[in-house]
């Protein structure tokens, strides 16, 4: 039970970064796409097919079972609430690891 609780937080920190690579992703697919950013710049052509290559993996397999909004892509809000369910469980295994170790 020693080494479970700092694999648990390092999970959870991982977790954390990548609620934030998803929501660059988003926001940064809607600049894109209201033209506020252009992609012919190199620095933002990088994030992007970054945040595309670290996402893309994840929300494939979402979008086979979410439903076609007409152009609205809900995958990153599941995907999302997927990773703050797991953040949860992980808090209370943690929580729990700690009270039962008294």
């Amino acid at each position: 039970m020693i080494v479970l609780d700092p694999v648990l937080a390092v999970i959870s920190v991982a977790l954390n970064l990548y609620w934030f690579v998803v929501i660059i992703s988003v926001v940064l697919s809607w600049l894109v796409q209201f033209n506020v950013v252009n992609t012919s710049n190199q620095f933002v052509s990088m994030i992007g097919e970054f945040t595309w290559r670290a996402t893309e993996p994840a929300l494939r397999p979402i979008r086979r079972f979410v439903p076609n909004l007409g152009g609205i892509d809900i995958s990153p809000v599941v995907l999302l609430l997927a990773i703050f369910f797991l953040q949860q469980v992980i808090t209370n295994i943690r929580v729990s690891l700690r009270v039962g170790a008294f």
